[in-house]
């Protein structure tokens, strides 16, 4: 039985590794590639595509944020509330996938129509937030389906990917529905 330690060890370290490389290669190929400043999204061209991914990103916040509250409801840590029922763990996986298929078209528009952008406060954060969320996808995936995680790990993980969508929203859809401003960027 000892031959199993190194072999869960080799899974950790894939498992930490694994977010970094997710994360690492999106920032290259967003500096890599040529932006395609004209690319459309769903058949929308322009500042139609901007506004359209503001609305995109806003829903995608919001289900982050009902992904948090079932999350906090299935642990037990919204007060007053009893135990969630049985459906919950699932309308909980159900939600968070289609908030993945929610970012995938405005994340796919972004990095091919502007790269990873470093000129400016705003844009950095907004890039670099944007890669860096399919990495915490990546680790919060690992981190479910590998349960020797120390208990700590997925309210992490958890954690960190509500709030870089948090984030990159307010580094773009925010920005664009409050008249390209926003606070301390």
């Amino acid at each position: 039985m000892p031959c199993l330690a190194p072999r869960t060890e080799s899974r950790q370290l894939l498992g930490l590794l694994l977010p970094l490389a997710v994360t690492g290669g999106l920032i290259w190929y967003g500096r890599v590639h040529i932006p395609e400043y004209r690319r459309s999204l769903f058949g929308v061209h322009g500042h139609a595509v901007i506004l359209l991914k503001a609305q995109l990103g806003s829903a995608l916040l919001g289900l982050a944020l009902i992904q948090l509250l079932l999350a906090l409801w299935m642990y037990g840590r919204l007060p007053g509330l009893r135990a969630a029922p049985r459906p919950v763990p699932t309308v909980h996986r159900l939600i968070g996938m289609v908030a993945f298929l929610f970012s995938v078209p405005i994340a796919q528009q972004c990095i091919i129509a502007y790269g990873v952008s470093l000129t400016g406060t705003r844009e950095a954060l907004h890039s670099l937030a944007g890669c860096f969320l399919y990495g915490a996808v990546v680790a919060k995936v690992v981190v479910v389906r590998h349960r020797r995680w120390p208990g700590w790990a997925l309210p992490l993980a958890g954690g960190a990917l509500v709030t870089v969508i948090a984030l990159v929203w307010y580094s773009a859809a925010f920005w664009y529905l409050d008249g390209y401003r926003a606070p301390g960027l």
